[in-house]
């Protein structure tokens, strides 16, 4: 090990304060993502003055699972407003910012290869969690600071020119939207509807595939071939699928080859988190969580993509009647009315918002372009 690596325990400082005073209840869980996101606990009625409060520049993280789920979900809080973690999240802050950045370490926790030796670290708890000590005693390599600095501006660059890419993705989308609702909602009665229009059901759309996983007893189905969508490929800020963290072989595709959805197919969450909605960007094949809509034209997908969105709620609504778990039957996707314009309105609306998607592929496209910088960008920290 290089001579600049040094324990992370010597670094940090253990921060625990209790919200005694309810400075905040603005209450937020950590995820895999490495990011602060908003909790979805109910909060009614509950105490929150036995919380954490962490603050700007401090990190929160869950120790517990991390062999489990292979991975140490961590986030460093940026904003100058404090919020509240589980009193279950070890919470910490860095001693000295003239020794090592809270930035930089936050980079080093954002590496594939820190997950790996934190899952290490967790043979030594029966939970499968990481122990305080273990966790203290992880390397960490600190260069001089000015090199710390512009690691971390490098880094930020790439990040500041994605987040760019992604409210213009966000701006396209809605003025698509603008024009969809201009177009097909506003000022229209399904009992009334304009000539050449018809009431019709989401299976008039095109062809709904399910999608299915290939059998945990044949591991040679996944390779480096063909992306295979899961839900956590759903993003709501993206039109387009997020690029999938597995890959099918040529042998899992050809066993699964009804199942191939090609570019410009309309995929929808149907299990768990009912109706997210995203275009695939190129051929894939989802798992059975997803129902897809292939559109039995060229012309259609941005008006199937918008239609299907807006009937999110009756989506859910449907599926959490069903069971415990919220679930979709192809049955009953397939069966939800919808309107169905007209084939000279369609085009209309395809003419309008092309465009608009392709640019917003080409956005989407880069940023996964960026993503791999910033992988690569985290993977040379080891030089240090």
């Amino acid at each position: 090990m290089k001579s600049n690596y040094k324990r992370l325990g010597d670094l940090i400082n253990t921060v625990s304060v209790k919200n005694t005073d309810m400075i905040t209840d603005d209450l937020r869980g950590v995820n895999y993502q490495k990011y602060f996101m908003p909790s979805v606990a109910n909060t009614i009625g509950v105490d929150l003055s036995g919380y954490k409060v962490i603050k700007n520049g401090q990190f929160a993280c869950n120790l517990m699972h991390v062999g489990r789920d292979e991975c140490l979900p961590i986030a460093l809080h940026r904003d100058e407003k404090p919020i509240i973690v589980s009193p279950a999240y070890f919470s910490f802050e860095v001693k000295d910012e003239s020794e090592i950045l809270s930035e930089f370490l936050f980079l080093w926790f954002k590496r594939a290869e820190f997950d790996r030796e934190a899952c290490f670290y967790t043979d030594a708890d029966v939970r499968q969690g990481l122990i305080k000590s273990s966790f203290f005693d992880m390397k960490i390599p600190v260069p001089p600071i000015e090199e710390q600095r512009k690691i971390v501006a490098e880094y930020q660059a790439v990040e500041r020119r994605i987040e760019n890419n992604r409210r213009l993705i966000a701006t396209l989308e809605a003025t698509a939207q603008t024009i969809y609702r201009k177009m097909f909602v506003d000022n229209i009665d399904p009992n009334n509807l304009p000539q050449g229009w018809r009431m019709g059901t989401i299976g008039d759309l095109g062809r709904i595939v399910t999608g299915k996983t290939p059998s945990s007893s044949c591991p040679e189905d996944f390779g480096n071939y063909m992306e295979f969508i899961t839900p956590g490929e759903f993003k709501d800020e993206n039109i387009y699928l997020n690029s999938a963290t597995r890959k099918l072989s040529v042998e899992g595709v050809n066993k699964l080859n009804s199942k191939i959805l090609p570019q410009n197919s309309i995929a929808v969450t149907c299990i768990g988190y009912v109706g997210k909605v995203c275009v695939v960007d190129k051929e894939a094949i989802s798992n059975q969580q997803i129902n897809t809509i292939i559109p039995h034209d060229e012309y259609s997908y941005t008006y199937v993509y918008f239609c299907v969105k807006d009937k999110a709620s009756e989506l859910q609504s449907i599926a959490v009647g069903a069971s415990t778990l919220p679930m979709l039957s192809k049955k009953e996707f397939e069966q939800v009315n919808i309107p169905i314009p007209s084939i000279k309105k369609l085009k209309v609306f395809w003419s309008a918002t092309n465009d608009i998607f392709k640019l917003s592929l080409a956005l989407h496209n880069e940023n996964n372009l960026l993503d791999q910088i910033l992988n690569l960008l985290l993977l040379q920290l080891s030089n240090y």
